[in-house]
């Protein structure tokens, strides 16, 4: 169908790129060094359309997945076979990303609030014996408990506390993941609390989500295993018109309680960008999480491609030195495609886009800028996209061993064929 450049092809474009970068003040081969660094959060929920292991429960709280492409993880092992493939696809070293409804109680019936670290037992061997680090994130969707729309901020104290107790849980379980792999766990608190339409008393829900915030994170636990991060949005499905952890919500709580903010791609208007948030940020707080995700017209969490938005994203944590400042994640699902297709493409384009940003040079670009030449940036920005950054991302690949252009799709292509395709 396609062919692919050999080895050699790739090598002598590489260095074609390495002159035509050398005349702007860029070394690609310090780039190539640097880009070993970067750590991307691989969602596990793209495998199973955020389906989990705990029930057969229709997904609520907001999150919708569309299609029924064959070929879905139906357990853990087919779930970690389809994740192994993804990572032997990746250059560089990367993370997980797990959601607390991904436990493993060897079926028996465990409530979210009694979850404990030996129910992810599996999960922290498996990702030891391949080098990666693991991420954590409460599951507050989903359950009976979440059923009237408020989990956190509930106005039933009962099911207020089961919720703080699960969170809690959560603490604990990625304080284990982050000792057993020695890189710390991001453990990430998002809540879909919210109402259909317009209500009288937005302060009160806010209060009771702050005192149980106060309550989750009272145990101090020792940041180089576990992270702990907050997450905003602007609406949901079902929350249109009131979100209580809004934006103006959790940016107060992480700078007064020094947490991490996670800001999403897709939990702000159409016509934002997270990539203006980096910088303001973190400004006021040490680190911060991202979830990198594609919205199209509302928060679809379509999957990641190398758009504007995607470089601007990558542009602020490069030009900016932020990239160990900055916890990388993605968030996206689409039950429509080849779901492995879906993470190659997503994690390679957000690498792609961190690739094209560290090429870029950001030192003259600043001169000029600081020069009042707003022409001669201007007109260098525009040079630097149809510089060659495609040959250093293929020689990156070729040197970590993964297949480069278009040859990823053929391994795709054959995962499918003889694995997906058993799938019933």
């Amino acid at each position: 169908m396609f062919s692919s450049p050999d080895n050699k092809s790739i090598e002598r474009a590489y260095e074609s790129a390495k002159e035509n970068y050398a005349r702007l003040g860029v070394d690609t081969d310090k780039v190539l060094e640097k880009l070993s660094v970067p750590s991307i959060s691989v969602h596990c929920w793209q495998g199973d359309d955020v389906s989990g292991f705990e029930n057969d429960a229709a997904l609520d709280g907001g999150i919708m997945t569309t299609g029924s492409y064959p070929g879905k993880a139906r357990n853990a092992e087919e779930l970690r076979a389809d994740l192994e493939f993804v990572y032997a696809n990746l250059p560089g070293k990367h993370s997980l990303n797990l959601h607390s409804i991904y436990a493993e109680t060897g079926g028996k019936k465990v409530e979210r609030n009694e979850l404990a670290p030996e129910h992810f037992s599996n999960w922290i061997d498996w990702a030891k014996g391949l080098g990666l680090g693991l991420d954590f994130n409460g599951s507050f969707f989903s359950h009976p408990k979440a059923a009237s729309g408020f989990t956190l901020s509930s106005g039933d104290e009962g099911v207020r506390n089961f919720w703080i107790e699960h969170a809690i849980a959560s603490r604990k379980i990625g304080e284990t993941m982050g000792k057993a792999t020695g890189k710390p766990c991001v453990t990430n608190v998002w809540i879909p609390d919210g109402y259909k339409d317009i209500p009288v008393d937005r302060l009160a829900p806010r209060v009771r989500l702050r005192d149980s915030l106060d309550k989750v994170f009272a145990e101090k636990i020792d940041p180089a295993h576990n992270l702990d991060a907050v997450e905003c949005k602007l609406f949901g499905i079902g929350s249109e018109s009131y979100v209580v952890g809004s934006h103006e919500f959790y940016m107060s709580y992480a700078v007064r309680n020094d947490k991490l903010l996670c800001l999403d791609a897709g939990h702000f208007h159409p016509t934002e960008t997270i990539a203006d948030k980096i910088s303001s940020t973190l400004l006021f707080v040490d680190e911060i999480l991202l979830h990198v995700s594609r919205g199209v017209r509302w928060d679809s969490d379509h999957v990641v491609i190398l758009s504007d938005d995607l470089r601007s994203i990558a542009e602020e944590i490069v030009r900016n030195d932020f990239i160990e400042r900055v916890h990388i994640g993605l968030d996206f699902f689409d039950a429509s495609i080849n779901r492995t297709a879906a993470w190659l493409i997503g994690t390679r384009a957000m690498l792609k886009a961190i690739t094209m940003a560290m090429l870029e040079p950001t030192a003259k670009l600043k001169e000029l800028e600081d020069a009042g030449d707003y022409a001669g940036r201007l007109f260098m920005l525009e040079e630097v996209k149809s510089m060659p950054a495609g040959a250093v991302w293929d020689y990156y690949c070729l040197k970590n061993g993964v297949p480069t252009g278009i040859d990823c799709l053929g391994k795709i292509r054959e995962y499918e064929k003889n694995i997906l395709a058993g799938r019933s």
